[in-house]
């Protein structure tokens, strides 16, 4: 298992505090949630026929991936963020867990290049487009967690061998945060170890007759998958994985669901078989997945921990931004999250 990556995002991560030394900092925990840029649909529909599933208990190891970023707040010159990673896996009866983070950058106009540019030629020296560019400020919690994640993403399909690699997101790609060779290479490397790459969205643009694809009510007992059939998208986006509705389990929730097409047929269906029989399914969600995601995102304890570590750290002074709402409007103004 490749150590670089945490020394380096610490490194980066100290080196652009110490910049922020003695400055004032806005508290402003705003949550940047990662949403999937807009699919340039062309046409697909859906084969209404399901594909029945039945649990294989045969021993696999199934493997989860995600990231969250969050801002702490803003200085004179940018802003502080915190991005945090975690890869979970369960083996026969264990869920076990590596937690990467939380790394804290200070993010200015000055050194946002040099940042995002260092950590790309780091971890994907073999396909780094020296002419992509770099993100603006803004764009830039969202970056550097994909960044992240899609290394530790690339390490599990280089580690785990013979098993299921879930994925938060779809296996879309064409966005700058999700160049297509980067995620062939991904895909490449899984199969490669005898790995399926199952990735699951919780929200989707696909709709059929105006309704979101996973807002369909078919009548089938679960657990099954309904088939897309034919679906293209306009340039640049380019879907990896064929894509299903999945409903795994009891409840009204049921899930996009892409499987990388490269994978025969039915060694996917042989897939998503084999996660009915070696994970917890609750609301049709794995649960391995589901602890990825609880483990990478910050509390609210952990949030005034990093809070207290700068201003130790850096010697940072906390201030609050007036809400200009109240100010304005009192009794009246509810606040810019009412907006």
């Amino acid at each position: 298992m490749d150590t670089v990556l945490p020394r380096q995002f610490t490194e980066l991560s100290l080196g652009s505090l110490k910049r922020a030394q003695n400055q004032h900092l806005q508290l402003n925990q705003q949550l940047f949630q990662q949403i999937n840029d807009e699919e340039h649909l062309q046409t697909f529909r859906l084969k209404f026929e399901p594909i029945i599933l039945q649990p294989l208990h045969e021993e696999t190891i199934v493997a989860a991936v995600d990231t969250s970023t969050m801002k702490i707040g803003e200085t004179r010159t940018g802003m502080v963020i915190a991005v945090r990673g975690a890869n979970v896996w369960k083996q026969k009866e264990n869920y076990r867990y590596t937690r990467l983070g939380p790394f804290i950058f200070h993010i200015t106009e000055e050194n946002r290049r040099e940042v995002f540019n260092t950590l790309e030629r780091a971890y994907f020296t073999s396909i780094y487009e020296q002419n992509q560019g770099s993100p603006s400020l803004l764009q830039m919690p969202t970056r550097i967690a994909t960044l992240l994640e899609r290394w530790l993403q690339a390490m599990l399909t280089k580690t785990v061998s013979n098993g299921l690699v879930l994925f938060d997101g779809s296996l879309t790609s064409g966005t700058p945060d999700t160049p297509v060779r980067r995620m062939r290479e991904i895909l490449t490397n899984g199969r490669n170890r005898g790995n399926v790459v199952l990735a699951f969205s919780k929200m989707t643009n696909l709709r059929v007759n105006g309704r979101l694809i996973t807002d369909l009510v078919f009548k089938h007992k679960p657990p099954y998958l309904i088939e897309t059939i034919g679906l293209k998208l306009n340039p640049p986006m380019v879907p990896l994985g064929d894509v299903y509705v999945a409903k795994l389990g009891k409840g009204s929730c049921a899930f996009r669901l892409d499987i990388d097409r490269d994978v025969p047929s039915d060694l996917r269906i042989e897939a998503v078989e084999r996660l009915l029989g070696n994970d917890l399914l609750t609301q049709s969600y794995p649960e391995t997945l589901r602890l990825a995601h609880i483990l990478c995102t910050f509390t609210a304890n952990e949030v005034l921990a990093m809070q207290h570590f700068i201003t130790r750290r850096c010697g940072l002074q906390l201030i609050n931004r007036p809400d200009m709402h109240r100010l304005l409007f009192g009794a009246f103004g509810k606040g810019e999250s009412y907006s």
